[in-house]
C-alpha cells in the first residue's frame, strides 16, 4: 500500500529532537523555527513533559468520555487560570479543526441561524465545517450546502459591518492570521467586531488555534484588544505535539447532554501532556520569553532592507520576500540546516518553540545576513 500524497515533503527524515533542534538520520543538526505549524510550544522533548506523559502512561493511557477523568478538571483550572478565562467551559477534542467545527455548531445551536461570517487568506482546519470557513477555492466543503459562509476583508470596517445581520449565527476569525501570512488583526477592528456581534446577537469566535498559548506574548492574541469573544478554539501548542484541542465557551451557554461528543478528545494521556504544557508555560515563563525574543527578532528582522513587510507579535512572525530571492527558504534549511514555514511562495513564517534563545536567533540573523546582506 502506498500513501495518499498530499503533502509537499522535503527529503529530510528527523530522528531525534531535543529543545529548539532536531538531526535527522545522516546525523545533521538543525535549528527549528517552525516546530511542525507552531505545535512544538515548550521544545522538543521537554523533560518535565516527557516525565509526565511517560507516567500517565504507566498508570492508564486512554479510557472514553463515559466515565469521569480528574485530569480533565485539572487541566481546566489550570487553562482557566493561566488564559484569565476562569468563568468559561472547557470542552476538550482532537484537533484546531474539530475545535472549529464544534464552535460553529455551538453558534448554530444557539442562533438558530446558519450564516457565517469569516476572512479573507483565513485557514481554520480540515473538517467540512472548518474547511468552509477557511478561504481556500480549491478546496470546497458539503458544509456549505447548508451554511452561508460570506468571506470579507480582514481589517474593513465597512465591510463588516454590511455582512453580519440578523441573519448571522458567527463570525470567527483567527488572533493573528497564520496560513494566510501572518497577518495582523487591528485592535480597533476586534473590538468593532465585539459591538457588531453583540448588536446582531451573533457569537464571535476567536480561533486561536496557532496564535494562542503564549505565542504573540499574552496568552491570547485577541488579549491585547481587551475583548472577550463567546467562543475561543485552542490546539496546536496545546499539547506540544500530542494530539488535542478544545473550545473555551463563555458560561452564559448552556450545555446540554449528547449536544457535543468526541471519541478520543479529552482523554487521560492528552491530558497529561497538555498539563505538562501549561506547567512549562506557567514555570519558565515562556509568554514573557516569547515575546521579548519575538521583539528582538522583529527588530533584527526589519533591518535587512531586501525584506518587505516583517510583521507579527511575539514568535509569530513573517516577512515577505522578492522575486530573486524566493529560494530563501530552501537555502536556509539547505545551506544553514534552519527550518522555516511559508505562505505561498514569498512569505516566510516564523513559529520556533516559545522556549526560543537569543544565540538562537542570532544563529538565524546570522544566517540570513549571509544570504541576504544588510
Amino acid at each position: 500500500m502506498n500513501l495518499f500524497n498530499v503533502y509537499s515533503l522535503f527529503d529530510i527524515t528527523p530522528v531525534k529532537a531535543k529543545g529548539s533542534y532536531l538531526w535527522d538520520d545522516k546525523g545533521d543538526q538543525y535549528l527549528d523555527l517552525y516546530g511542525g505549524h507552531a505545535v512544538i510550544s515548550i521544545g522538543h522533548t521537554h523533560p518535565h513533559y516527557v516525565k509526565a506523559i511517560t507516567e500517565q502512561l504507566q498508570k492508564i493511557g486512554f479510557y472514553s468520555n463515559s466515565v469521569k477523568n480528574p485530569l480533565q478538571e485539572k487541566l481546566a483550572e489550570k487553562l482557566g487560570k493561566l488564559s484569565s478565562y476562569e468563568d468559561y467551559e472547557l470542552f476538550l477534542c482532537n484537533s484546531g479543526a474539530e475545535a472549529n467545527e464544534n464552535a460553529l455548531k455551538l453558534a448554530s445551536f444557539v442562533t438558530g441561524r446558519k450564516k457565517v461570517v469569516a476572512f479573507h487568506q483565513s485557514f481554520h482546519g480540515r473538517t467540512s465545517g472548518a474547511v468552509a470557513a477557511t478561504d481556500n477555492p480549491k478546496i470546497v466543503s458539503p458544509f456549505n450546502a447548508a451554511h452561508d459562509v460570506q468571506f470579507i476583508p480582514l481589517n474593513d470596517e465597512d465591510a463588516l459591518k454590511k455582512a453580519v445581520d440578523d441573519k448571522t449565527a458567527a463570525v470567527i476569525i483567527e488572533g493573528i492570521q497564520g496560513v494566510g501570512g501572518i497577518n495582523l488583526v487591528d485592535d480597533l477592528f476586534f473590538q468593532l467586531l465585539r459591538e457588531v456581534c453583540d448588536k446582531n446577537k451573533a457569537l464571535l469566535i476567536l480561533d486561536e488555534v496557532q496564535s494562542g498559548y503564549g505565542r504573540s506574548g499574552r496568552f491570547f492574541a485577541h488579549q491585547y484588544a481587551s475583548i472577550k469573544p463567546d467562543l475561543i478554539t485552542i490546539a496546536k501548542g496545546m499539547g506540544n505535539g500530542f494530539p488535542i484541542g478544545g473550545v473555551l465557551i463563555n458560561h452564559e451557554i448552556k450545555p446540554w447532554v449528547g449536544e457535543l461528543g468526541t471519541t478520543f478528545g479529552g482523554n487521560y494521556l492528552a491530558c497529561a501532556a497538555a498539563l505538562a504544557v501549561l506547567e512549562v508555560i506557567e514555570k519558565e515563563n515562556l509568554s514573557d520569553n516569547a515575546l521579548k525574543i519575538g521583539n528582538y527578532l522583529l527588530e533584527n528582522v526589519a533591518k535587512f532592507t531586501r525584506l518587505q513587510k516583517v510583521r507579527g507579535k511575539g514568535l509569530m512572525i513573517g516577512f515577505d520576500v522578492p522575486e530573486e530571492l524566493k529560494d530563501l527558504r530552501q537555502k536556509l534549511l539547505f545551506d544553514h540546516k534552519i527550518f522555516t514555514g511559508a505562505s505561498g511562495s514569498y512569505t516566510i513564517r516564523l513559529l520556533p518553540s516559545l522556549t526560543l534563545t537569543k544565540r538562537q536567533a542570532d544563529e538565524f540573523l546570522e544566517a540570513l545576513e549571509e544570504e541576504v546582506g544588510r
